[in-house]
């Protein structure tokens, strides 16, 4: 359940951590099933910004002016495709209310952090598949450079929508700090190939 009743911030612990507890803000909404892409367009921009959907048409993120403002856009927007929303501040009832909404963003990041760390997988499995097969080429190179950019970005993009910290944040940092290290490790290799071919052949001495 949730208050709307305004209140000062204040701390509790959620899986050992201390987490100040801020307001919220709360989107209902209902729209016409058609055009569904419309529909649709507006279910991925509200997840954009990193909103946990409690049911279908109610979301919830944590009050920001940032959040507000978009928020309130979106709201104007729902009411061009001739729906309705109501946009609410809400804060939890009680501790444990509390630490189920959180919950929620936690299970919502988590499950991003998890796909990341599938492709973080896929990304090492590559390199070493290529360092196998001595596939020491600027191409490789430049094309593994290119798959740590889109991690570097994906993370980033997932960081940025962690509100509070989920618990596989940690492991996903490391684990785009190991695939720089094994792209570094592989960039070294093929310079060192590349290095060893342009050195002119050993020939014998004469008498």
């Amino acid at each position: 359940m949730l208050s709307g009743k305004c209140s000062n911030v204040t701390v509790v612990a959620i899986a050992n951590r201390p987490m100040a507890v801020k307001h919220w803000m709360l989107l209902a909404y209902k729209v016409p099933p058609e055009p569904a892409s419309k529909r649709i367009a507006l279910w991925r921009r509200i997840k954009s910004l990193g909103a946990v959907y409690l049911q279908a048409g109610v979301c919830l993120l944590p009050k920001t002016d940032d959040h507000v403002r978009r928020l309130k856009m979106i709201e104007n927007e729902i009411a061009g495709m001739e729906g309705e929303a109501i946009l609410l501040e809400a804060t939890g009832l009680n501790r444990a209310q509390e630490e189920k909404l959180l919950a929620r963003f936690d299970a919502d990041r988590n499950e991003a952090y998890r796909e990341f760390l599938e492709r973080c997988d896929a990304f090492e499995a590559e390199i070493n598949r290529e360092s196998a097969a001595g596939k020491f080429t600027f191409a490789e190179l430049e094309e593994n450079d290119e798959d740590l950019k889109k991690l570097t970005g994906w993370h980033e993009k997932i960081s940025k929508l962690d509100f509070h910290g989920a618990s596989l944040a940690t492991r996903a940092k490391e684990r785009l700090a190991e695939c720089e290290a094994l792209l570094d490790t592989f960039a070294h290799q093929v310079f060192e190939a590349h290095e060893e071919n342009r050195r002119p052949p050993r020939t014998g001495r004469h008498s």
